[in-house]
């Protein structure tokens, strides 16, 4: 009897697995509202994340540091790539963070620990790299100004 119990549930429960899967595409019926959604999720990690944040505020200062300087077209689109691989793994980092936090709850579980130390050192060598980049490029150009003068 607890086996068919056990069965009855179990198909209960994929049943409603499937119909849920079956309606993940009408969540966002077009893509504005798609667009909406991902712009919440930037939203939510600028008003949540102090990282976030202040990587966005190292993008500031790299794109005006970049137009000030007159750095060229190719130079400014690397040091966009990069400040937007930093965001984009901060954004990730979020997620997972999010995800690991609604799975193990309150509870500690070395596998989470694991798994949100690793996202942040991803979008830490990424930063660190972005500095460098971003160094490589104005540096030069911060040199030249003052040897000309």
């Amino acid at each position: 009897m607890s086996k068919e119990i056990t069965q009855s549930v179990s198909s209960e429960s994929e049943s409603k697995t499937k119909s849920q899967r079956e309606l993940a595409w009408q969540v966002a019926p077009n893509l504005l509202v798609s667009f909406k959604y991902a712009w919440q999720g930037v939203r939510y990690a600028y008003a949540s994340q102090r990282n976030f944040r202040i990587h966005v505020f190292v993008a500031i200062i790299a794109f005006s540091l970049g137009f000030i300087l007159q750095v060229t077209t190719t130079e400014m689109a690397i040091i966009t790539l990069t400040v937007a691989i930093v965001l984009v793994l901060e954004l990730l980092n979020t997620a997972i963070e999010s995800v690991v936090d609604l799975t193990v709850k309150q509870s500690y579980h070395e596998l989470a620990k694991i798994a949100k130390d690793c996202a942040a050192g991803a979008v830490l060598i990424a930063a660190l790299t972005a500095c460098m980049v971003a160094g490589y490029i104005l540096l030069p150009h911060v040199f030249q100004l003052t040897t000309v003068n």
